[in-house]
């Protein structure tokens, strides 16, 4: 219900630019058929000149538009930030990101997790988000709840490393949830770099 609400208020505001946008549109014709009306008898040069305020005007009723198209987005993301800190309380919440190792060239295809045997993520990546990470980018794979304490995490990766060959690496965790957000990192990284495959790290 809390998605629909909020799917409500955004669609609301976004109705609301588009009928701002729409009747000014509608206006700026009408009052240049009148001012094409009074200059009928004048010459060219002054139907010309006639014309530009109808322009400034469109410029105006443009920048307005932008302007709300603006709010409308500023608006969404502070509701979807607020709808996060409603769903995820920072005693509960804890959130895992992923990052490639620097300089790896790992062709990561796919993370799945796993808190307390239970799968909570599984995301397959596309070129774009690949070379995102290869640039230094970070994923937030997973953001949830879970009860103060002590927590299993299983990370299962599966790539294939510069040779071509299949690379499949599961790796079993355990991190300690407190009275506060909980950011984790895991870093991923092929044999060719010869590091750990999977680290675990803490934001």
């Amino acid at each position: 219900m809390k998605n629909r609400a909020h799917l409500s208020v955004v669609s609301a505001l976004v109705l609301a630019l588009s009928f701002v946008a729409l009747s000014g549109l509608h206006a700026a014709p009408l009052q240049g058929n009148k001012s094409a009306e009074r200059t009928d008898n004048k010459k060219t040069e002054q139907k010309s000149a006639a014309a530009t305020p109808d322009q400034r005007q469109m410029r105006d009723l443009d920048e307005q538009v932008q302007q709300t198209k603006s709010d409308v987005l500023s608006i969404a993301a502070e509701l979807n930030q607020l709808e996060e800190k409603l769903l995820y309380p920072s005693e509960t919440q804890v959130a895992i990101f992923v990052a490639l190792a620097k300089g790896d060239e790992l062709r990561l295809d796919a993370v799945r997790l796993q808190i307390d045997g239970q799968l909570v993520a599984h995301y397959i990546y596309s070129a774009k988000e690949l070379e995102a990470l290869r640039k230094g980018g970070v994923q937030r794979i997973y953001v949830g709840n879970v009860a103060t304490g002590d927590h299993k995490l299983n990370v299962l990766v599966d790539g294939k490393l510069k040779s071509g060959s299949d690379f499949n690496r599961t790796e079993h965790f355990t991190f300690h949830k407190e009275v506060k957000p909980k950011l984790v990192e895991l870093t991923v990284a092929g044999p060719d770099a010869g590091s750990t495959p999977i680290t675990l790290g803490e934001l």
